[in-house]
């Protein structure tokens, strides 16, 4: 419980005391340390502050101060010791003990956060900490993800955060942002910075940044081994004392030097390391002066110093950080800071002649630099020479593409050939539940549902998981060994025409598969706008489950043609994707866009324990994310097909069955015969289906948007089957066998010459047959245009973080896909005349 949460004559005692810096100390010096007792005197007429009675006197505390210190009262104590009444253990101890004993307990939990720059290690060392241990739980943000794990380690309760990769704490981009909010907000107690020991320079202008940050800090030199294979020379230890920080030798990918990272960040935690103080970064005489004026303004300011350093806010604003700016907007004297740093950034850009976000990142560099030169010798051979040897190949000028190319092949036809066994599997699983509960289960709406809804919506989404975990396994081996990068790097100029960066061009790859892990690959693109944009054009690339209504309706209507249409169709939907990237560029995301920059990592064999964990936790996620969507949504189509089950037919279909039934019972009839009466029953069957499915709610639906589709040449039947699509876009040529009276599970021969023949029956086109030339392309188009699936909506809200951008999806793309459907119609109309 926190100190602001107790109520007046309650008391609880001191476990951790949170905040940083000045307030830290001071709170300390005025007794509030761990194991004393305070109690809640009064609350002042408007709850703020608090008067307090620690130590035999009384304090008064502002809420936002009080709630920086955890205390555990006597109810909480026996909670955390299980403490039961029968317990005869217990019943001897006095209420002091037992509090005493849970204080201890409460002390004994340290949170971590986990931050560094991309491709630094930090999560193989979070999945060697966190895996078969206590607790693992995935949360995502609005637009990165983190991971949370909980463990034991020698009798301390261990919370540890893997935080985004960020090269930085500049407000550049969400996950920026996302790492500072996490850091302030959460406070917590020993931020790891992981660092790269193959690239030092760069990952400590990061660790610079959480030194500004007045924050306990411990620095994982992650990769030590290929320091040491490259034969440099490194002394950690005195450059723990320069920077005030302990550095820690580890090897992430092989769990070495963990056990010492994890004592050490216990001794920091109590308080017990020698290295560990609190430095300035020293960024020359000029701007000192200039922070120091800014952070006087900053200081009167003393409830916003609590969580934040003001030396901090006064660097940020030196930088022109927006964040930091809007934290200080609601201070009473903002104008005055605002000024103050107004004429300050001023000052320093007339005297240097460059802008102060660049001088104070020399001013870093020029700082790290000087304690690399005191403590790094680097070898004489040539650096990354593994590297730049197989990037001779990989990104070679003529050879660079052809390899893409192959290995994108590769990825794709492993993907769905190797995937295919499994997927066969499954699917005879899935069939075989069906058909026993089929036979076994009574008929009624229970079967239906059973059968129809929930084993055909949940096994549609499983049956597709051995793709989904082949193709994140090669996203795994790409990303883990480095090559990724070099695929964005050998697209971006391409990609870059279309305002979108090289790694966008994957997901749009992967899209001509599945969109739903397309979308999912997306996270891998660090730009917010262009991971939206990307997010957003994905549907027009044709999955594989638009296919058979592409096969159906060509093979109808343009039979000599199919192949050539087929691809024209695909090649459209690109088109429409590049222009609509085009268009939102310059429209929507146009404010935010944000320069090439992109590291290539060295290459690295990565280890089979981690790409099968990153590969399962992307194949889970499809499941939980997916799964139960697509579930709900099957379920409410079912139910909208199925209902009402009383129907006024034309015919009486079942007097017409059971005659032919009898007469099949009575008379010895040619087996011809008999599969000829046989036939005609199932095609009443089917009649029958049809006529009820046209009453259903879902056939009054399709009824109800009729005229809303009939200006592109559809009728009632085609609204339905479309309708039925938002769910799976295969079940719209089951919806359509249906509803034109053809067995779904025959080839697609007697359902296309359905099609060929179907009338209209009413209004001014009555007799007329419904699906000309045009109104098949017409409906082609908008099948490869509307709605994506379900599962590609949830994808769409779970990596975008927000329900807008996959209610502006549908809307978008069901608006586009009706203009385009239309003016094909009407114009191929008037050239057909």
């Amino acid at each position: 419980m926190l100190l602001s949460e107790l109520q007046n004559g309650e008391y609880g005692i001191i476990a951790k005391v949170k905040g940083r810096g000045a307030f830290r100390k001071r709170i300390t010096e005025m007794g509030f340390v761990k194991g004393k007792k305070v109690t809640v005197v009064k609350n002042a007429p408007l709850k703020d502050p608090i008067e307090y009675s620690i130590m035999g006197y009384e304090v008064s505390l502002r809420r936002s101060e009080a709630s920086l210190i955890e205390v555990i009262t006597p109810s909480e104590a026996k909670q955390i010791l299980n403490y039961h009444p029968d317990n005869h253990q217990l019943v001897t101890h006095t209420e002091p003990e037992i509090i005493d004993t849970g204080v201890k307990e409460l002390s004994k939990t340290i949170n971590i956060a986990l931050v560094g720059n991309p491709n630094a290690g930090k999560t193989s060392i979070f999945n060697h900490l966190a895996g078969a241990r206590e607790h693992v739980g995935n949360y995502s943000g609005v637009t990165v993800d983190s991971k949370n794990a909980k463990f034991k380690y020698k009798g301390y309760t261990i919370n540890i955060t893997d935080l985004p990769g960020t090269y930085s704490l500049t407000a550049y981009t969400p996950e920026e942002v996302f790492v500072r909010r996490f850091i302030h907000e959460q406070n917590p107690d020993i931020v790891i910075n992981v660092i790269d020991s193959s690239n030092l320079e760069r990952n400590l202008y990061l660790t610079t940044q959480l030194i500004d940050m007045d924050i306990r800090v411990i620095v994982a030199l992650n990769m030590y081994d290929e320091l040491l294979e490259k034969g440099d020379r490194f002394d950690y230890t005195m450059m723990g004392k320069l920077l005030g920080i302990p550095f820690v030798p580890t090897v992430g990918s092989k769990g070495k030097g963990l056990d010492r990272l994890l004592d050490t960040t216990i001794n920091v935690y109590a308080e017990k390391d020698k290295v560990t103080r609190h430095i300035h970064v020293n960024y020359g005489e000029e701007i000192e002066k200039s922070i120091l004026s800014i952070q006087n303004e900053i200081k009167k300011n003393t409830a916003i110093t609590i969580n934040y350093s003001s030396r901090y806010l006064a660097i940020k604003l030196l930088e022109k950080d927006k964040v930091a700016d809007k934290v200080l907007r609601n201070e009473p004297n903002y104008q005055e800071i605002r000024n103050q740093t107004d004429r300050e950034v001023s000052r320093l850009e007339s005297l240097f002649h460059e802008d102060t976000e660049t001088l104070i990142t020399d001013a870093k560099y020029g700082f790290i630099a000087g304690a690399l030169k005191e403590t790094f010798k680097e070898s004489s051979h040539k650096k990354r020479l593994v590297t730049e040897q197989i990037d001779a190949i990989l990104t070679h000028r003529l050879l660079g593409f052809p390899i893409f190319i192959f290995l994108i092949w590769l990825t794709f036809y492993t993907t769905f050939t190797l995937g295919q066994y499994p997927m066969e599997w499954i699917e005879l699983g899935v069939e075989w539940i069906s058909n026993t509960i089929s036979t076994y289960m009574a008929s009624g709406p229970l079967k239906d549902l059973l059968v129809n809804g929930i084993i055909s919506g949940v096994g549609s989404v499983i049956v597709f998981l051995p793709n989904i975990l082949i193709l994140f396994l090669f996203i795994s081996l790409l990303e883990d060994t480095g090559y990724m990068a070099r695929a964005a790097f050998i697209m971006d100029k391409l990609m870059h025409k279309i305002g979108l960066h090289g790694k966008s061009f994957i997901p749009l790859v992967m899209g001509f598969g599945c969109n739903v892990p397309a979308i999912m690959a997306s996270r891998t693109i660090e730009n917010r706008n262009n991971r939206l944009v990307t997010m957003l054009i994905t549907p027009f690339m044709s999955c594989s489950a638009r296919l058979p209504v592409y096969i159906l309706i060509l093979g109808a209507f343009f039979p000599e043609n199919a192949g050539n249409l087929l691809f024209v169709i695909y090649f459209t939907g690109i088109l429409l994707a590049i222009g609509t990237a085009l268009a939102f560029k310059k429209t929507i995301f146009k404010a935010e866009d944000l320069p090439f920059v992109m590291e290539l990592p060295p290459y690295r064999m990565t280890t089979l324990r981690s790409t099968l964990l990153h590969m399962w936790h992307k194949g889970s996620q499809y499941l939980k994310k997916m799964g139960g969507v697509i579930l709900v949504a099957v379920i409410f189509v079912w139910a909208l097909g199925y209902y009402p089950r009383k129907v006024n037919y034309t015919r009486d279909y079942n007097a017409e069955i059971e005659t032919i039934t009898q007469k099949i019972s009575e008379e010895k009839l040619s087996q011809p015969s008999m599969d000829s009466l046989n036939q005609t029953i199932h095609q009443l069957e089917l009649e029958m289906e049809a006529e009820r499915q046209a009453n259903s709610y879902l056939g009054r639906i399709g009824k109800f948007i009729e005229p809303a589709i009939r200006p592109l040449g559809f009728d009632w039947k085609m609204g339905v089957s479309l309708l039925s699509g938002v769910a799976a876009k295969e079940i719209v040529v089951s919806t359509l066998g249906v509803l034109y009276q053809t067995d779904p599970d025959s080839d697609s021969g007697g359902l296309a010459q359905k099609l060929r023949n179907e009338t209209h029956q009413s209004g001014k086109l009555s007799g007329q047959v419904v699906f000309t030339k045009v109104t098949a392309l017409a409906f082609l188009i908008f099948i490869l245009v509307y709605f994506p699936c379900v599962a590609v909506i949830s994808a769409i809200k779970n990596e975008s973080g927000s329900w807008k951008w996959a209610l502006f999806t549908i809307v978008f793309t069901t608006s586009l896909a009706w203009v385009l459907a239309f003016l094909v119609y009407q114009i191929g109309n008037i050239i057909i005349g």
